[in-house]
């Protein structure tokens, strides 16, 4: 039986000989995985395809723009695996693989050998969370947690519920997109959610769709799944050149995941992450193109927040005049930046907070 994967870049039949010989040179840097399913949805006449730039690498991944841990994450790494870095929430990378490799992915390090992020010890993770009354939410993560046998996923989210002060569960995945079929073919993920999610604390998937043209019949029937199973159900995505930098592709995409039941969560700014430069639009220009997305939206598809996912927390980008351009921290690592609302002036080349320098001005609450 064909494996449903392409792990080798050679594999690829719609790919010429020459094209494969070239990008085996950033294959043999950055890992390549990508599903049967999903190569087949690409318009292979089309070299520009947003399909294509989401799995298909590229030479430009070769340019040496970013860095590979852009977020800083191992400054938050309690042990290897777990991640403490706002107050009320954990992150448990439980899984080192994926059903496809996003080119632009900001963990793309967890795919090294020489890295080996997943949690190791799942014991002395829960025990930390077990232990800090102040974690509320776990957001288990990777990898991609639905690539986890059903049976291994229900175990983890079981143990949870028993810490009494987690109330959230969170599941970040792709699979929807990249791989719907083992959703809808493998009824023991519906199972383990449906134990898992009760009245009073919820089971929430954060899918990840970044085009609409991801929103196939299988995949619609695999969220629908999930939303049976009594899931809750929003959606994120970054904002990608060359994907999603269209106001009318991002607004198609807002408007079919309202219709869905999955709203719209969080836009990220490209993390500057170690060959992502394609990727990335600077944040004032992917604002503006965030704005117009909106402004052809309802209210139900318009409740994205455009944000950076910085080290000191989650900034949203609020608003700009002809000089200044206005954030905010959502979240934040130090309780003092909680809430805290920052002016800048305006730089159109920023790809990122550190872009800005100093702030204009900035309020904190009291």
């Amino acid at each position: 039986m064909a494996s449903q994967f392409y792990t080798d870049i050679r594999q690829v039949p719609e790919l010429c000989e020459s094209e494969r010989k070239e990008l085996e040179r950033v294959t043999r840097k950055y890992e390549f995985k990508a599903s049967r399913y999903y190569l087949s949805l690409i318009d292979w006449n089309d070299p520009a395809d947003p399909l294509r730039q989401i799995v298909i690498p590229s030479l430009t991944e070769l340019s040496p723009w970013g860095r590979l841990d852009a977020s800083k994450e191992s400054k938050y790494t309690v042990m290897p695996g777990l991640q403490h870095k706002y107050n009320s929430t954990a992150l448990l990378l439980v899984s080192d693989t994926c059903a496809c490799i996003c080119r632009y992915c900001f963990r793309k390090r967890i795919f090294r050998a020489d890295y080996g992020e997943k949690v190791r010890d799942l014991e002395a993770a829960l025990g930390y969370i077990a232990a800090h009354p102040e974690i509320n939410n776990v957001l288990l993560t990777g990898g991609d947690p639905l690539m986890l046998a059903p049976k291994k996923l229900g175990a983890i989210m079981e143990r949870l519920r028993g810490v009494d002060h987690v109330r959230i569960i969170r599941i970040g995945t792709k699979v929807p997109a990249y791989l719907p079929s083992r959703i809808v073919d493998n009824p023991g993920f519906a199972e383990a959610i449906r134990r898992a999610s009760t009245s009073e604390r919820r089971v929430y998937c954060i899918v990840h769709f970044n085009h609409e043209r991801e929103l196939t019949d299988t995949a619609l029937t695999a969220l629908d799944v999930l939303l049976q199973s009594g899931a809750i159900l929003a959606n994120q995505t970054p904002l990608l050149r060359g994907v999603n930098d269209d106001p009318l592709v991002l607004a198609n995409l807002f408007n079919r995941l309202s219709y869905i039941g999955v709203p719209p969560y969080y836009v990220f700014q490209c993390r500057p992450t170690l060959a992502n430069k394609d990727f990335a639009v600077p944040v004032e220009e992917g604002y503006t193109i965030f704005e117009e997305a909106k402004s052809r939206c309802s209210g139900l598809a318009k409740r994205a927040r455009f944000v950076m996912s910085h080290e000191t927390g989650k900034i949203e980008v609020v608003g700009m005049t002809e000089s200044e351009v206005f954030l905010k921290y959502l979240r934040a690592e130090c309780d003092r930046d909680s809430s805290r609302f920052v002016v800048m002036k305006r730089n159109p080349a920023a790809y990122w907070y550190d872009d800005y320098g100093e702030p204009v001005a900035e309020q904190y609450l009291e």
